[in-house]
């Protein structure tokens, strides 16, 4: 299967109603597994003399699908996601380098009974109602002002900068060998109340903080 096929399948992922968090009837955590577990498979240049807007494209056509499957597979604290009809936050700072893919992946998608938006922040605006905060990684300047604000609040941190889950972020991507994958940081998701799918931390390349 190419890449497009294989995107298009996971973007029809996930319709059925599943537990918001994580996810403790087992039998739903496969299917989420199994698309990450795939994500982490694709190579991002399948043509040495692909174009470089191409590569950037699909790159984070990737990673907008292992968001969805991240807010899959993180549990919040009670009462921090407000009333079950209230949809969970994707927000992201700076520069938008989704270009729309974001929005267009989690669109008319569900985690149980909430919805899923994408909130782009203005300069200065504060995070109240984030759930999810994407650190562009133009702003890695801006980090330990970022962490320091949210204060170790209940909001997944999810970024892209080297080093960015050694500065205190939770999950931080790369690229390794043209692939997408992840780090955990655990303990900053732990400061913050948020419980991290053993299953999530068994595909995370690497873990800082794991005390198993």
């Amino acid at each position: 299967m190419d890449r497009e096929g294989f995107v298009n399948r996971i973007e029809g992922a996930g319709r059925p109603a599943m537990k918001f968090g994580w996810i403790a009837q087992r039998t739903h955590c496969a299917w989420p597994i199994a698309i990450l577990s795939a994500l982490l498979a694709i190579s991002l240049v399948e043509n040495p003399g692909i174009a470089l807007a191409q590569s950037q494209a699909g790159e984070y056509h990737v990673k907008a699908a292992f968001l969805y499957h991240f807010v899959q597979l993180v549990e919040w604290p009670a009462n921090s996601l407000g009333s079950e009809s209230s949809p969970v936050t994707l927000c992201i700072t700076g520069e938008d380098p989704f270009g729309g893919d974001l929005e267009a992946t989690l669109a008319g998608k569900t985690v149980g009974t909430r919805s899923l938006r994408v909130r782009h922040l203005k300069e200065a605006e504060d995070f109240q109602g984030c759930h999810v905060l994407f650190v562009n990684g133009h702003e890695a300047a801006h980090l330990a002002r970022l962490l320091q604000e949210l204060k170790d609040g209940p909001v997944l941190t999810v970024g892209e900068s080297n080093g960015f889950v050694e500065q205190g972020g939770m999950i931080g991507f790369l690229v390794v060998d043209n692939k997408v994958r992840f780090e955990i940081n655990l303990e900053a998701a732990e400061r913050a109340k948020l419980k991290i799918s053993s299953r999530l931390l068994l595909l995370a390349k690497t873990v800082v903080g794991n005390h198993g």
